[in-house]
């Protein structure tokens, strides 16, 4: 039989978004960060107060986040709506603890920011392409893996990176095998302005 060429077009794609900001993290902001009450949260721990980017000491990461979130509009989701962070907290991951696959409710755009050294080996961040129950699993070859059919992407953060991603992908926290804590900032985000239309009766201001 002869061999037939076949095109691929990807139909839609799901993007991540990653800078580093380390360079306006303060020592001081570092320590008042790792100095939060925490409480349990499942496995893990997460800090009591769960809107830490308005207390004053993280004004100035607040203010560079917003600049990221305002590019992330403009330039990946291409709207003229407003993005701004609603809930923000502490995530730490003590040795031999990761974190369950979660995704995060009444919010678009989802963010970690890692502000502090990374433990060794670093654990990574999973973004799980399924977000409910799979009855049929056809997982690829290792060998023939690709952006078409891959179920997981792996996201190994530095010191100083911010990543930010869509709210409704399910993703978990491999778990950390070194004897240091690991931690992160996590964040929400909602919109601000119009959406939908007047005459089709679907106008929403937000």
């Amino acid at each position: 039989m002869a061999q037939r060429k076949f095109d691929l077009q990807p139909l839609f794609v799901e993007p991540l978004f990653k800078t580093n900001i380390g360079d306006i993290i303060t020592p001081e902001q570092i320590e008042w960060l790792k100095g939060l009450k925490m409480v349990r949260n499942r496995t893990n721990f997460i800090t009591e107060d769960l809107y830490i980017f308005e207390k004053i000491e993280m004004a100035s990461v607040k203010t560079a986040i917003q600049e990221m979130l305002d590019i992330y509009a403009k330039e990946v989701l291409g709207v003229s709506h407003k993005l701004y962070v609603t809930q923000s907290w502490v995530l730490m991951n003590e040795p031999g603890i990761g974190m369950h696959g979660h995704t995060h409710s009444n919010s678009v755009i989802s963010g970690s920011l890692y502000f502090t050294d990374m433990p060794k080996p670093n654990p990574k961040m999973v973004f799980n392409k399924h977000r409910t129950y799979q009855q049929l699993e056809l997982t690829p070859e290792r060998e023939k893996t690709n952006i078409y059919n891959t179920t997981v992407n792996v996201v190994e953060p530095q010191k100083g990176d911010l990543i930010l991603f869509s709210s409704s992908l399910q993703h978990y926290v491999e778990p950390n095998m070194s004897n240091q804590k690991r931690y992160s900032i996590a964040f929400n985000t909602f919109i601000k302005g119009k959406l939908g239309d007047y005459r089709d009766v679907s106008e929403l201001n937000l």
